[in-house]
C-alpha cells in the first residue's frame, strides 16, 4: 500500500478537521493533495504530532481531529500512547504510516522492522480502538469505523518505503501556523 495512496483516499472526508501532520514525506505528499487551512505541518518537531494532536483535540472537542504521523516519528515519543489512553480524546483519530524505516532521514530501519507491534503497544497503553491495517481496502474500513466511533482511534497503515519525488512544499512554515491558528480560531 502506498502512503499517497491513503491520503488521496480521505483527503474529502478531512476538509473540516484539524488535521496535523509529521514532518517530511507524510506533509509533502498531504500538501500535493492540496492544501487546506485546517492542515498544520508540524515540520521540526519530529516525534511531537501526536501532543499537538491530544492538545488541539482537548482544546477543541467540537473538532475532529486527524494526527498523521509515522512510525519513526511515533517511536521517538512513544510514551504519548499511554498519555493519549489517559485523556482518551473521542474527537482523535491516530493514523500512523509505518514504513518500517526513517525514510525522510534516510531510511534507517526502524523497530516495526523488527518486532515492534504499533497497534499492540497503543492497545497495551489503553486505547481501545486500534488497527493495523495492509491494503487501501483495510484501511478504509478501519478509517470509517473509526470516523463513526466516538472514541479515541489509532489506525496502523503498513505502507511501502516510498516517498515523493521532491518534497516542495512552498507555503512557508510561519503562514500555516498562523492560517491554521484563525481556522481553528474560526476566523476563516
Amino acid at each position: 500500500m502506498q502512503r499517497i495512496d491513503v491520503l488521496r483516499a480521505i483527503c474529502p472526508d478531512i476538509q473540516e478537521d484539524a488535521v496535523i501532520t509529521i514532518m517530511g514525506a507524510v506533509a509533502a505528499e498531504l500538501y500535493s493533495c492540496g492544501h487546506q487551512k485546517n492542515f498544520f505541518y508540524l515540520q521540526h518537531a519530529m516525534g511531537l504530532a501526536s501532543s499537538m494532536g491530544l492538545g488541539v483535540a482537548l482544546a477543541r472537542p467540537d473538532k475532529r481531529v486527524v494526527v498523521l504521523d509515522g512510525d519513526g516519528s511515533l517511536l521517538m515519543n512513544l510514551g504519548t500512547l499511554s498519555t493519549l489512553a489517559w485523556y482518551a480524546p473521542s474527537n482523535m483519530i491516530h493514523i500512523v504510516f509505518d514504513n518500517q524505516s526513517l525514510l525522510s532521514v534516510g531510511g534507517f530501519p526502524t523497530a516495526t522492522s523488527a518486532k515492534s507491534d504499533l497497534s499492540g503497544i497503543a492497545e497495551k497503553s489503553g486505547i481501545r480502538h486500534t488497527a493495523t491495517t495492509r491494503t487501501i481496502e483495510e484501511f478504509l474500513t478501519a478509517w470509517r469505523e473509526a470516523r463513526a466511533s466516538k472514541e479515541l482511534s489509532f489506525i496502523v497503515a503498513k505502507v511501502d518505503a516510498v516517498g515523493p519525488k521532491t518534497f516542495l512544499m512552498d507555503l512557508p512554515l510561519l503562514e500555516n501556523r498562523f492560517q491554521f491558528q484563525r481556522w481553528l480560531k474560526g476566523a476563516e
